[in-house]
């Protein structure tokens, strides 16, 4: 996996930050969701790499990035703070311009660094969410149990923390089955790493911390910028034809609200894309990456 690739890890102004690069050309970042690492883009990335250079990373608190100390306020653990750590880590490799590929969580950085950083984020795709803000505002009966995972790592400290540390194999494991169309595209060993990040008390403290800030200063962020700042680049949003986004919302919709050029549509996959669809989920980013102004 990740052959040709090269590791590192840079340090940033609150943490450190692992990943890996390879390829050459226009560069990329790609950002992981929950349960997983950066490990999550093995088979999208060196597709990707024949054409860009591509940079795939933990993201601040998960797989091997630092987890930096928080407090009563979340803050560390925003977005905001997040995205300035991918910000500052393409800066020092040389990039200051790039295009953000986001999936879950990732997705979640990445369109908060497409708001906070206009100038650095040259495209943007999202798979499988809409912004943070719009997801809680339809929240009913239907949405807790979809989202559960939402209101159960942001209980407070030490509630999930405590929880998981029991058995970590089982909520990992449980997210992989229950939120995918094709559980056996996560082998033995794929599994095990994601489920060894979550034995580290401190992982599985700064994901709960993730999530707390979620709910509180993300949303805030988001409902901050709403009608007031716009996504400048053009956005691709693709998501799951089967899953809760697709039977809840119309994401299309959702994310003109945030930008003026939007396009993308529902893929034949559950919730994660590039490990059950990596050849589409590919040959869509290829195609989006490397359009003409004109034609995103």
């Amino acid at each position: 996996m990740f052959d040709g690739f090269e590791e590192f890890d840079i340090t940033t102004t609150g943490t450190t930050i692992h990943g890996r690069r390879g390829g050459a050309g226009e560069p990329v970042l790609l950002l992981h969701g929950i349960p997983e690492t950066h490990l999550m883009w093995r088979h999208v990335a060196p597709t990707l790499a024949e054409r860009f250079t591509v940079v795939a990373t933990d993201l601040r608190g998960y797989g091997a990035s630092g987890k930096p100390p928080t407090g009563p306020d979340h803050a560390p653990y925003s977005m905001r703070e997040i995205a300035r750590d991918q910000v500052e880590v393409m800066a020092r490799l040389g990039y200051d311009r790039f295009s953000v590929v986001g999936h879950d969580r990732g997705a979640r950085c990445a369109y908060r660094m497409a708001l906070d950083h206009p100038r650095t984020v040259t495209r943007l795709a999202v798979l499988d969410i809409i912004p943070t803000a719009d997801t809680y505002r339809n929240v009913d009966r239907e949405f807790t149990r979809g989202f559960w995972v939402w209101s159960f790592l942001s209980a407070p400290e030490p509630v999930p923390e405590r929880l998981i540390a029991q058995a970590p194999d089982v909520i990992v494991n449980h997210m992989l089955d229950a939120w995918s169309e094709r559980p056996e595209v996560f082998p033995p060993e794929v599994r095990a790493a994601y489920v060894e990040a979550f034995r580290h008390p401190d992982t599985v403290h700064a994901v709960c911390e993730e999530y707390r800030a979620s709910i509180t200063l993300d949303y805030a962020h988001d409902e901050a910028d709403r009608g007031s700042r716009r996504i400048t680049c053009p956005v691709l949003a693709l998501w799951s034809g089967t899953g809760f986004l697709a039977g809840r919302y119309e994401p299309l919709e959702v994310w003109r609200r945030w930008a003026d050029d939007v396009h993308g549509g529902p893929m034949s996959a559950g919730h994660f894309l590039a490990e059950e669809a990596p050849e589409e989920t590919a040959c869509r980013l290829l195609d989006f990456l490397s359009a003409s102004p004109a034609a995103a």
